[in-house]
Order: C-alpha cells, then structure tokens, then sequence
C-alpha cells in the first residue's frame, strides 16, 4: 500500500507540473497570430507516417539516420512498457497487462530488444558529441548550455535503457528464485540474470524494485525537463509533422491583409463604405515573437537543433551569417523573455527590443535566397523560408528598409512598372537595330 501512496503522489506531482508547463506554453501560442488552416487530413496522415514515424528523411545520412530511427522507434516501443508500470504502480500489481498473451510477450521482448540498440545508439550519439565535435552542431547559435542539454538527455536516456534492462534481468533471477510464473519474454536481458547469481530471494527482489523505481521516476524527471529541453521535440515532432505545409516549398504564401485589400480595392462597393474607425491596425510581416503566425512558434518549439538545415543552406555554407538553425532558436529564445511580460501586462507590452535586428539581424535575412534547402532537409518539415520571409515584408512594407539593389527595382516598378529603369514607351528600344521584324 505504501508503493501504491508514493506513486500516486509522485505521479500527480508530475502530471501537475507538466499540466502547468504546457498550460503556460498554450497562453504563448494565443499571443502569436492566425493563419495556417489545417485541412487534407488524409493527407497530412500519411505524410505524418512517412516522415515521423517511417523516419524517411533522418536515412538521407544512413548510419546515422538508423541510429536516430532505432531510438525512435525504441521510445515507441518501451512506451507499452511504461503503461504498465503505471497501472503496476497505482493498483500495487506486477505485470498487470500479461493477460494481452502473445502480443504482451511480442511487445516485452521488441523493448528489451531496443532497449540494448538505444543503449548502443545513445553511446555513439554521446561519443561523436563530446569527441568528435561535429561541424553541424557547431554554430554561433549553439552555446555551451546547448552542448550541456543535448547532453544531459542523451544521458538520461542511456540511464533509463540500462534501468530497464537490469529491471528486466532482476525481476527473470527473482521469478526463478521464488518459483514463480515469468511473464513475458525478454531476450536480451536473461543474458544479464548473472548479475545477480548468489543473491538471495529479497535481495534479487530489492534489486527489481531499486532498477523499477529508477525507471518509471527518471520517465517521470524526463517528461518535465524536456520542455525546457532541445529534446521537446520527443513531443512536438509528430505533431508537427502533422501540421507540415502541403503546398511545394517554392510556393510563397501570400499576406492575409494585403489580399484583403487588394480585393476590397476592386470591390466598386467598398469605395463607397465608410472604413472602420475601430479596426486594430494590422502589422505587416513580422517584427516581433507576438507577430509570428502560430505554426511558426510550433516549428521553433519542435527544433531538434540537428543543423541539418544549416549544413546545406547555400549562404551559410559560402559564409554568410544565415542559419536557419539560429532563426527558430531565436523565435523561441524572444518568446521565452517577452512572453511572460505579455502574459502579465498585455499583448501591446514592449521592452524596447524585438526579434527583428536585436535577435536576427537585417544581413541574416537578406542573405536568404529561398531555395528552400533548409525546408527539404529538415527532418521534421520545419518551414524556415517562411519566417524569414515574413520578416522581410516587415522591414519593407512597414519600414522601407532593403538592400540598395531591391531598392531600385522597387521604384522601378513603381514609376515605369517593371523593374528594369525604362519608361513602358523605350521597352523596344534595344530591338531597334536587329535584322528582324518586332511587331
């Protein structure tokens, strides 16, 4: 009974601070903006297969790729396991759900299985992180806490696996032990019963419950850490994956306000309507965190911080201050110092810094040449072309701020509508000595 106690307090504890963790992250979303309908479900559920959870495009690096996948995959997979520790620990059972039969033996042996390739994995991951100082991880954006992040988790995802394994192995010896039926199979872990040969009954047992409890409280540490973690993306990448643009990434979306106007422009009725006096004014592109349609927001939350897409973006790769990278981590950087101060005081509160300029400079944006590289690579279908796009119509639209060459051509279009410097009259002018007729 005193089991079933602690537990259920520490997992109300935890479903508390996580409740209020996401609750605090949702009050951010409602600050951000409309605007990215979420329709073809059908659609969206077999890219969400493809990509998510067939990990398609983490295999475009294959050794690495199949790494990241086994982990995946491994997460997917324990999480069975999980679900019955907590019903093991709230109604003071043991293996509650081996009534399921063959799929509970299937799905007891596929996690011990991946428990080892995860601990095989996560070694690797650790050892190119700490030895072999990847160029993609490096980065003006990455500072050492990012470093210390990454590798806490690994970490902590090492612990779990190994816990769960010597839970496994513990609990095969105490069976034995006490003559009890074994529930499931475990493949790998009746390897490790050895551990415990000369032990007693109530030490093999103290053995199971020290390696179970470790287990289900570091899942329990885990899950409330990694909100403030580059690994939300455990939770948010699916999800996003899901929501991910289904238009051909050339496609530039057009503004909302600026296709209303155009529309009410050749609407011969709305000349003569009276303009609304109580109308917010609506800001043009995106100059702060606040501005950001909510997709945008969700893409910076799910940034797993690979670097995939810097390490193929064409301006990074030639020098230039672009990274991709940099561009979502500074969206959630902005919203984690301003949020709060929104939340309190309002969604017209300023600190006098926003994220265009303080956070990414004019010279990031302008070096983007919308290829879409980044769009490609990312393997969680991040849309970063569309941020900084955004951001561009901001600094043009609302404060006529661009490279001196787009400049000239803006007032090209303007004055003799197109952007070359001739009046509409001289556009054949250069035609005019060809040996051909020009009608």
């Amino acid at each position: 009974m005193t089991k079933q106690i602690v537990f259920a307090i520490a997992l109300l504890v935890t479903i508390g601070v996580f409740a209020y963790t996401i609750s605090r992250i949702v009050r951010f979303f409602m600050l951000t903006r409309k605007g990215f309908a979420v329709n073809k479900l059908g659609k969206r559920l077999w890219v969400t297969l493809e990509v998510a959870f067939g990990q398609t495009k983490i295999f475009r690096r294959p050794v690495i790729g199949l790494m990241h996948a086994l982990v995946f995959w491994g997460f997917c997979v324990i999480l069975f396991g999980s679900i019955e520790m907590v019903i093991d620990g709230l109604f003071g059972v043991e293996k509650s759900l081996s009534v399921l039969g063959a799929f509970y033996n299937f799905m007891m042996a596929t996690g011990d299985i991946f428990a080892l390739l995860v601990v095989i994995s996560i070694v690797v991951f650790l050892i190119r992180r700490v030895f072999l100082h990847i160029k993609r991880f490096e980065g003006i954006e990455m500072k050492k806490i990012s470093h210390i992040d990454a590798n806490v988790a690994l970490s902590i995802i090492l612990v779990l696996m190994l816990s769960l394994m010597g839970m496994n192995a513990a609990y095969l010896k105490w069976v034995e032990l006490a003559g009890h039926e074994v529930h499931g199979v475990y493949p790998v872990s009746q390897h490790l019963t050895w551990l415990f040969n000369g032990m007693s009954v109530d030490t093999v047992f103290t053995h199971y419950q020290i390696y179970w409890w470790t287990h289900i409280l570091l899942i329990f540490l885990f899950a409330n850490l990694l909100p403030y973690s580059k690994h939300f993306h455990v939770f948010m990448s699916v999800p996003n994956v899901f929501l991910s643009r289904l238009e051909p990434l050339g496609k530039l979306p057009n503004m909302d306000n600026v296709t209303r106007e155009v529309k009410l422009m050749m609407d011969p009725n709305a000349a003569f309507a009276a303009p609304a006096t109580d109308a917010p004014i609506e800001r043009f592109g995106v100059k702060d965190a606040e501005d950001v349609v909510w997709k945008s927001y969700f893409d910076a939350l799910s940034c797993t911080e690979c670097g995939r897409c810097t390490s193929v973006c064409p301006a990074n790769i030639t020098g230039k201050k672009l990274s991709p990278r940099k561009v979502m981590m500074d969206l959630r950087a902005r919203m984690k110092e301003k949020g709060p101060m929104m939340l309190k005081n309002g969604r017209d509160y300023t600190d006098g810094k926003s994220l265009v300029r303080d956070y990414i400079s004019e010279e990031e944006l302008w070096a983007c040449t919308t290829c879409n590289a980044c769009a490609q690579e990312c393997p969680i279908n991040i849309d970063h072309p569309k941020l900084i796009v955004d951001m561009r119509r901001y600094l043009v639209m609302e404060e006529g701020s661009a490279p001196g060459e787009l400049k000239a051509m803006f007032n090209n279009i303007e004055n003799n509508g197109a952007p070359w410097q001739y009046s509409p009259e001289d556009r054949l002018v250069w035609a005019k000595d060809l040996e051909i007729n020009v009608q």
